[in-house]
């Protein structure tokens, strides 16, 4: 039984990257099969951790460098991203199977997002943890969250914000020499339509069997979390949107919270 623990929980505990890799598939589909594990207070890092506000300032997408940063900073996202598919798959055991399995699917797919980006940053000869990064998408989730909430938070606005900001780094990196980071980034990209579109086709689904209006719940919820989900001012890309299951009536409430952020309003703790 410990050693069964252990795998399911590995992936967060390890800090080496590629063994969380090589434990992803085993952890998996341990977790599938149910059971209860204790959640580490932070995922393991083999990289530096900083506070986002402390971390350096990025070089262009014309320089080794600002590419090799980019598949950096995406490394860390789609790792954390990783990390909290197995969260839930942890802290929701009595979710609906097919919503589960959905899950599993998405959270290996996500490793291998992350795979690909640490094999780009060989490439460029500037590896993982040749620069720090951050746990804003882990301190984003809560314990207490519901189904809802987490839904609500990874895969319709961390991940839909990726959705949203991808199209202009797609356009920046066309403008110079990056064939590593760009076949990167649109794999990514192609791949986190279908992330986005599995959160709204669930979190429409559980919001009507628990008798809510989703689209009326999804702003009031974005409402109610605003102050400790991280800030994205890209502008919403609402064609894109439309094609991952938002609604008008979901767009339009994204669009108001990043006003919020023009204007000047901020987490609770802006600078964490």
């Amino acid at each position: 039984m410990i050693a069964c623990q252990w795998t399911k929980t590995q992936v967060l505990v390890e800090a080496q990257v590629r063994t969380k890799l090589s434990a992803l598939d085993s952890a998996l589909e341990a977790l599938l099969k149910g059971g209860t594990q204790d959640l580490p207070e932070q995922p393991g890092r083999d990289v530096q951790i900083l506070p986002i506000r402390d971390l350096p300032a990025k070089r262009g997408f014309s320089f080794k460098e600002g590419q090799a940063r980019l598949l950096h900073d995406l490394a860390s996202i789609e790792l954390q991203a990783m990390e909290l598919g197995v969260r839930t798959l942890i802290e929701f055991p009595d979710a609906p199977v097919e919503f589960r399995e959905q899950l599993a699917h998405i959270t290996a797919e996500e490793g291998r997002h992350l795979e690909l980006c640490l094999d780009a940053m060989e490439d460029l000869e500037l590896p993982w943890g040749s620069f720090p990064t951050h746990l804003g998408l882990w301190e984003s989730v809560s314990a207490s969250d519901s189904i809802l909430d987490r839904l609500a938070i990874v895969h319709r606005y961390l991940e839909g914000s990726g959705l949203d900001a991808s199209d202009t780094i797609l356009r920046r990196l066309s403008g110079v020499n990056a064939p590593v980071a760009e076949r990167a980034v649109r794999v990514i990209r192609r791949d986190e339509m279908a992330h986005v579109q599995f959160g709204s086709f669930w979190y429409h689904e559980l919001a009507r069997q628990q008798g809510l209006d989703p689209g009326f719940d999804f702003c009031c919820r974005l409402e109610k979390l605003f102050h400790r989900i991280p800030r994205r001012l890209e502008p919403v890309a609402a064609s894109t949107r439309l094609q991952a299951g938002f609604t008008n009536e979901e767009i339009e409430g994204l669009q108001k919270l990043r006003l919020r952020w023009l204007n000047g309003e901020d987490r609770i703790h802006p600078k964490a």
